[in-house]
């Protein structure tokens, strides 16, 4: 049923027009998450269009292709996604483009397998949330820069200009984020959000991390592992626990309140952006402002 569904999808996107506000004069670039939109868009800047599939607040793990995004895929000259299985209901969807000889890259895959942390959830897969480090979505740039060139190798020195200018960018963020971490003693670094999508910033960081719903959010928290994680939280007399803007505020409520119930008190630190951006229009909409604000949070609410 799952593959007809798909068939029929692509046969829609196949009788349709153009997509709609898109400027045929211009390299069309589809993108998945929110992440590798911004990105796209700070090495391309006005000489690509791109059409971002997943808006602010939306979660990968769960999100299903509509027939608008079916089609806006086969209209694409090149399409970029996470992969490492983030979108996994989208699996499918991408293999047909691929069959339709549309550029389909999926940019996590792109890492060295050594780099990546394997995962305790799905056996032979890895923790798809990369971007979490900045070191791995330097060289994700560097790979999307190549893309660009490839695509459209006029536009070559303008690319590379703006990849150089982004590259000093995230060094620059690289710098900041230490310094303010640096602020935050070694004992106090333990980070629990409602998943496991913090990995990669505990590793680059020196911070223990327990998501309650582990690696994907289509994972379900049961009771035991709210109260595994409670115990957790006192005998770590951790002060604060965080949402995350693409994950139900209820997870985390539930496991604050299994910790009062225990006589202990946890305040919830603040909001996260995990799996998605921010609102288009401002600084936590693009990559580089929501890691700032990330670190902010999470060093300003375990202080």
């Amino acid at each position: 049923m799952k593959r007809l569904i798909v068939l029929a999808l692509l046969l829609l996107a196949l009788v349709s027009c153009k997509n709609e506000g898109v400027d045929d004069s211009k390299p069309n670039v589809v993108a998945t998450t929110t992440m590798i939109s911004d990105l796209a868009r700070q090495i391309g800047k006005d000489s690509i269009d791109v059409q971002g599939l997943m808006g602010s607040g939306v979660d990968p793990h769960l999100y299903k292709a509509s027939e608008g995004d079916v089609s806006k895929l086969f209209n694409a000259d090149l399409i970029l996604y996470n992969g490492l299985h983030l979108e996994g209901k989208m699996g499918e969807v991408f293999e047909k483009m691929q069959a339709q000889n549309i550029k389909t890259v999926a940019l996590a895959e792109t890492l060295d397998p050594l780099v990546l942390l394997e995962s305790e959830y799905f056996a032979s897969n890895y923790d798809p949330h990369v971007w979490f480090n900045i070191t791995y979505w330097r060289r994700i740039a560097t790979v999307l820069k190549d893309e660009l060139v490839a695509l459209d190798p006029e536009s070559k020195a303008y690319y590379e200009a703006n990849y150089a200018a982004y590259i000093e960018d995230l060094n620059n963020l690289k710098d900041v984020v230490e310094q303010i971490i640096s602020s935050l003693p070694e004992e106090k670094r333990y980070l629990v959000t409602a998943h496991d999508a913090f990995n990669y910033f505990g590793q680059a960081y020196g911070f223990e991390v327990v998501g309650l719903q582990g690696l994907s959010t289509a994972t379900e928290a049961g009771v035991q592992d709210v109260q595994r994680l409670a115990d957790f939280i006192i005998e770590k007399q951790i002060k604060a626990i965080f949402v995350e803007s693409s994950v139900p505020q209820r997870t985390i409520e539930a496991l604050q309140a299994a910790v009062r119930a225990k006589d202990f008190e946890v305040v919830i630190g603040g909001t996260l952006y995990s799996d998605a951006l921010g609102s288009a229009g401002t600084d936590e909409g693009e990559y580089i402002g929501m890691f700032l604000s990330n670190v902010n949070t999470i060093v300003k609410g375990l202080k």
